[in-house]
């Protein structure tokens, strides 16, 4: 029963989330500044919840060995998973912040089309490092 309301927490909390944020700027007229402040806190409660669960669950079992190989393997995978997504997220501001501005430097300048690509592919390139780096974790184990 136990592992079933583990299960059902983290989408509550996500769903309540959504729900709170769309109410918060469509309704209230409050900034969406605050809605992503709420989700990014929503974010971390729900992290520390699934996290907080599995090292329960692994401490319940009573084989210390196990429980410390299991969480051992565990932390790496969310080390792999969030080098991917911190990078994924870092590479995507970066890239929605350069792309219009190369855009609006090939149209003033044609010439300028190959200097602004570098800068967009820069930004892609810290998501391409984040991969890389997950994956080097995930051979690892």
């Amino acid at each position: 029963m136990l592992d079933y309301v583990l299960l059902l927490v983290p989408v509550v909390f996500l769903v309540g989330s959504v729900y709170y944020a769309y109410r918060t700027v469509s309704l209230r007229k409050r900034s969406r500044k605050s809605a992503v402040t709420r989700q990014i806190a929503a974010f971390v409660v729900v992290g520390t919840v699934c996290l907080l669960g599995s090292l329960t669950a692994f401490a319940a079992n009573g084989d210390a060995a196990a429980a410390s190989a299991g969480s051992d393997i565990g932390l790496g995978l969310i080390g792999a998973a969030l080098a991917t997504g911190i990078s994924g997220i870092g590479g995507g501001i970066a890239v929605g912040n350069a792309a219009p501005a190369a855009i609006g430097a090939t149209s003033e300048d044609p010439k300028a089309f190959g200097k602004a690509l570098i800068f967009v592919a820069l930004g892609e390139g810290v998501a391409l490092y984040g991969l890389l780096v997950s994956i080097l974790i995930i051979n690892k184990l």
